[in-house]
């Protein structure tokens, strides 16, 4: 069998293949895939948008929706660049405005497509360490964009370590607003169920991972 291509900026995965977070492996340099191809860690070109948070295992999303997130370089002359990262979202109710949380994250040193988060301003003694388990592009099904051309959703899985204030967890995301089609979310779930260097991980997602709610159109936050 030949040896799958590594993807590169134009030429996104587009069959859904996940890795172990680095935690669970004997070499965290070294991250390696139980699902599929061996692990390519994206563009940051590719990752520098708005993503909706579309299902999860954290309990801190329960009682919010239109839960995204928004990734943009943080002084991109620094090497390596660093991510600004801005979440927002709104309470499940409806009621009061965008709430909104501001940080920025620095690449692991060792471990691809890793970042370690750190808080701006008050929360600035707060940090985490996260990782994304996969990412790709598939088409949809009878989809087409503004030009005619075929329309395709942009999707990624990523862990979040333990914190003194979270459990580890697992967020799934979409860069539709509206979210993603059965058919992805149903693969995604299906690979993180294979993870088998990982039970711990199987485990939250068996119990845990539950839709975030989704309730268009997103109310704008100040900027």
């Amino acid at each position: 069998m030949a040896e799958p291509t590594p993807p590169n900026d134009t030429n996104p995965p587009s069959n859904i293949s996940l890795r172990a977070p680095s935690k669970y492996l004997p070499d965290p340099s070294k991250p390696s895939t139980t699902t599929g191809d061996p692990f390519v860690s994206p563009p940051l070109e590719w990752l520098w948008r708005t993503w909706a948070v579309t299902h999860s295992t954290l309990s801190m999303w329960r009682t919010a929706r239109n839960v995204r997130i928004t990734y943009k370089p943080y002084k991109p002359e620094s090497k390596p660049v660093a991510n600004d990262n801005l979440v927002e979202y709104e309470k499940s109710n409806g009621k009061g405005g965008v709430k909104r949380v501001e940080g920025i994250e620095k690449p692991d040193a060792t471990i691809p497509a890793a970042w370690t988060w750190r808080g701006k301003g008050l929360l600035a003694i707060a940090s985490s360490h996260w990782e994304i388990l996969g990412w790709g592009e598939r088409p949809l099904v009878n989809g087409a964009d503004a030009t005619g051309e075929e329309a395709v959703e942009r999707w990624a899985v990523t862990w979040f370590a333990p914190t003194l204030f979270t459990q580890e967890g697992v967020d799934i995301y979409s860069d539709r607003k509206e979210g993603l089609s059965k058919e992805t979310v149903d693969g995604i779930i299906k690979a993180l169920k294979e993870l088998k260097d990982a039970p711990k991980v199987v485990q939250l997602v068996e119990k845990h991972m539950q839709e975030v709610e989704i309730n268009l159109p997103w109310k704008e936050g100040k900027k």
